[in-house]
Protein backbone atom coordinates (compact mmCIF):
# COMPACT_ATOMS: atom_id res chain seq x y z
CA UNK A 1 0.00 0.00 0.00
CA UNK A 2 0.76 3.51 -0.96
CA UNK A 3 0.27 6.74 1.47
CA UNK A 4 -0.96 9.49 -1.35
CA UNK A 5 -0.77 13.12 -0.46
CA UNK A 6 -3.05 13.52 1.41
CA UNK A 7 -2.17 10.77 3.93
CA UNK A 8 -4.89 8.28 2.79
CA UNK A 9 -3.61 4.54 2.13
CA UNK A 10 -4.62 4.10 -1.72
CA UNK A 11 -2.70 1.23 -4.03
CA UNK A 12 -4.00 1.24 -7.40
CA UNK A 13 -5.77 -1.68 -6.85
CA UNK A 14 -8.17 0.77 -4.69
CA UNK A 15 -7.96 2.82 -7.35
CA UNK A 16 -9.20 0.95 -10.23
CA UNK A 17 -12.04 -0.31 -7.60
CA UNK A 18 -13.43 3.16 -6.91
CA UNK A 19 -14.10 3.68 -10.72
CA UNK A 20 -17.56 2.88 -11.79
CA UNK A 21 -17.35 -0.73 -13.64
CA UNK A 22 -16.95 0.94 -16.88
CA UNK A 23 -13.86 2.91 -15.88
CA UNK A 24 -12.88 0.17 -13.78
CA UNK A 25 -12.49 -1.99 -16.83
CA UNK A 26 -10.21 -0.04 -18.67
CA UNK A 27 -8.20 1.14 -15.55
CA UNK A 28 -7.64 -3.04 -14.76
CA UNK A 29 -6.55 -3.67 -18.86
CA UNK A 30 -4.22 -0.56 -18.66
CA UNK A 31 -2.60 -1.48 -15.35
CA UNK A 32 -1.81 -5.56 -16.94
CA UNK A 33 -0.83 -3.72 -19.97
CA UNK A 34 1.54 -1.75 -18.85
CA UNK A 35 2.41 -4.21 -15.52
CA UNK A 36 3.50 -6.82 -18.20
CA UNK A 37 5.56 -4.61 -20.78
CA UNK A 38 7.12 -2.21 -18.03
CA UNK A 39 8.25 -5.26 -15.88
CA UNK A 40 11.20 -2.61 -14.58
CA UNK A 41 9.03 0.26 -14.04
CA UNK A 42 8.39 1.47 -10.19
CA UNK A 43 3.93 1.45 -9.59
CA UNK A 44 2.51 3.63 -7.23
CA UNK A 45 0.03 6.11 -6.68
CA UNK A 46 1.60 9.35 -7.61
CA UNK A 47 -0.75 13.10 -7.12
CA UNK A 48 -3.42 11.20 -6.79
CA UNK A 49 -3.66 8.76 -9.63
CA UNK A 50 -1.79 5.08 -10.66
CA UNK A 51 2.14 6.22 -12.16
CA UNK A 52 4.66 3.89 -13.40
CA UNK A 53 8.20 4.98 -13.15
CA UNK A 54 11.96 4.00 -14.77
CA UNK A 55 15.25 4.84 -12.98
CA UNK A 56 12.44 7.41 -11.18
CA UNK A 57 11.07 9.20 -13.95
CA UNK A 58 7.59 9.13 -14.65
CA UNK A 59 6.57 7.58 -17.61
CA UNK A 60 3.19 6.53 -17.86
CA UNK A 61 -0.10 6.82 -16.11
CA UNK A 62 -3.64 6.95 -16.24
CA UNK A 63 -6.40 9.19 -14.34
CA UNK A 64 -10.22 9.63 -13.91
CA UNK A 65 -11.33 12.10 -15.78
CA UNK A 66 -15.22 13.93 -15.91
CA UNK A 67 -16.32 11.46 -18.38
CA UNK A 68 -13.03 9.31 -19.65
CA UNK A 69 -9.93 7.60 -18.17
CA UNK A 70 -7.13 9.62 -19.58
CA UNK A 71 -3.59 7.29 -20.02
CA UNK A 72 -0.50 9.77 -20.04
CA UNK A 73 3.14 8.76 -21.01
CA UNK A 74 5.61 12.05 -19.95
CA UNK A 75 7.03 11.94 -22.74
CA UNK A 76 4.71 10.62 -25.77
CA UNK A 77 5.14 14.05 -27.34
CA UNK A 78 8.05 12.79 -28.83
CA UNK A 79 6.74 9.16 -29.70
CA UNK A 80 5.13 10.37 -33.34
CA UNK A 81 2.51 9.06 -32.60
CA UNK A 82 -1.04 9.87 -34.51
CA UNK A 83 -3.29 8.04 -31.86
CA UNK A 84 -1.87 10.11 -28.55
CA UNK A 85 -2.80 13.85 -28.62
CA UNK A 86 0.08 16.00 -27.19
CA UNK A 87 -0.33 18.23 -24.40
CA UNK A 88 -0.09 22.04 -23.94
CA UNK A 89 2.86 23.99 -22.58
CA UNK A 90 6.63 23.46 -22.28
CA UNK A 91 6.03 19.62 -21.36
CA UNK A 92 6.90 16.68 -23.94
CA UNK A 93 3.41 14.75 -22.73
CA UNK A 94 0.59 13.38 -24.54
CA UNK A 95 -2.39 10.89 -24.05
CA UNK A 96 -5.33 9.14 -25.23
CA UNK A 97 -8.83 9.12 -23.51
CA UNK A 98 -10.73 6.14 -23.16
CA UNK A 99 -15.01 5.85 -22.57
CA UNK A 100 -15.16 1.94 -23.16
CA UNK A 101 -12.19 -0.85 -22.88
CA UNK A 102 -12.86 -1.50 -26.36
CA UNK A 103 -11.55 1.49 -27.07
CA UNK A 104 -8.01 0.37 -26.42
CA UNK A 105 -5.68 -1.03 -29.11
CA UNK A 106 -3.53 -3.24 -27.28
CA UNK A 107 -0.68 -3.14 -30.28
CA UNK A 108 -0.89 0.62 -30.37
CA UNK A 109 -0.80 0.33 -26.66
CA UNK A 110 2.14 -2.18 -26.51
CA UNK A 111 4.13 0.47 -29.38
CA UNK A 112 3.94 3.07 -27.00
CA UNK A 113 4.73 1.70 -23.81
CA UNK A 114 8.17 0.16 -25.60
CA UNK A 115 8.86 3.53 -26.78
CA UNK A 116 8.01 5.24 -23.70
CA UNK A 117 11.14 3.26 -21.97
CA UNK A 118 13.15 4.09 -25.28
CA UNK A 119 12.06 7.71 -25.40
CA UNK A 120 12.40 9.94 -22.14
CA UNK A 121 12.71 13.30 -21.33
CA UNK A 122 14.24 13.88 -17.66
CA UNK A 123 10.68 14.60 -15.85
CA UNK A 124 12.73 13.60 -12.67
CA UNK A 125 15.63 16.54 -11.97
CA UNK A 126 13.23 18.85 -13.82
CA UNK A 127 13.24 21.41 -11.21
CA UNK A 128 17.11 20.84 -10.53
CA UNK A 129 17.63 21.84 -14.12
CA UNK A 130 15.63 25.19 -13.97
CA UNK A 131 12.09 23.56 -15.99
CA UNK A 132 14.22 22.74 -18.59
CA UNK A 133 13.56 19.46 -19.90
CA UNK A 134 16.72 17.19 -21.21
CA UNK A 135 16.25 14.29 -23.21
CA UNK A 136 17.14 11.23 -21.46
CA UNK A 137 19.42 8.84 -23.35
Amino acid sequence: MVVSEDNSIMDIEAFNQAQSKTDQQICDLLRYEIDKNLPDAESKIWHRHPVWFLGGNPTVGYSKLKDCIRLMFWSGASFDEPGLQAGTGKFKDASIRYTDVSMIDIQDLKRWLDKSIKIQWDYKNIYKNKGRLERLK
